[in-house]
């Protein structure tokens, strides 16, 4: 590993938010999946959480997605069962949906532990989920059409949590749990191993944090019996 991709590693890690995340009711369309991702990672957002049905999942698997090796998607089947449970983790649910209670953007906190709520690209924010959302955001429109694309909208209000939570020096300095900082390093810088690892259930092998570098790798191979 070159000490300049350990820096950037180490540099993106250290700006992830833990207690940031986006969740998508139903969005289908790859190319917006595929957008989402890449605003996700560039405003330093470690996981996200997408809600299909039982035959959404299925089609979409294998899908290319980009920027998913950066972050973490998780799927679901049930929009009110992954709500409720972030809702359980102590985070606010910011739904961009327009309805009658819905606020701009850009008057919500986001420092606070959220969840960024997103509808489908034809129908929105299902009723079940407007329901539990705590806040509904709007971003205002100076044109003729209606709404944005959903991943554009998704970037707007993201910017502005990315903002939030810059001015409160959010960035400044890392958030997340050293294990779970050291365990994501390794699947970035050592993806091949990782894979390993995971699917024979052993234990990622000691790196040199200084370095990113496996500590004796040549000995850890040999005891795991890695086929090169």
């Amino acid at each position: 590993m070159t000490p300049e991709r350990y820096q950037r590693i180490r540099q993106t890690l250290d700006c992830r938010q833990p207690d940031l995340t986006v969740v998508t009711d139903q969005m289908h369309k790859p190319r917006n999946i595929a957008a989402l991702v890449r605003t996700a990672d560039a405003v330093g957002i470690s996981d996200i959480h997408l809600v299909w049905s039982d035959v959404g999942l299925r089609s979409y698997k294998g899908t290319a997605m980009g920027s998913q090796q950066w972050v973490s998607i998780h799927k679901h089947t049930d929009v009110e069962t992954s709500l409720n449970e972030l809702r359980a983790g102590g985070l606010r649910i910011y739904a961009a949906h327009f309805s009658e209670k819905s606020i701009d953007y850009r008057q919500v906190d986001y420092t606070v532990p959220c969840a960024l709520l997103l509808g489908n690209e034809k129908s929105g924010v299902s009723d079940v989920a407007a329901e539990l959302a705590d806040e509904h955001l709007r971003i205002p429109m100076m044109g003729m059409v209606e709404s944005y694309n959903v991943s554009s909208a998704a970037a707007i209000i993201l910017a502005e949590a990315q903002y939030q939570r810059a001015q409160k020096g959010f960035y400044d300095k890392p958030r997340l749990l050293e294990e779970c900082y050291w365990q994501t390093f390794f699947r970035w810088a050592h993806p091949q191993v990782a894979r390993f690892c995971e699917q024979k259930g052993v234990p990622f092998p000691d790196i040199d944090k200084k370095t990113g570098e496996i500590v004796e790798p040549a000995a850890w191979v040999r005891d795991h019996r890695l086929k090169q």
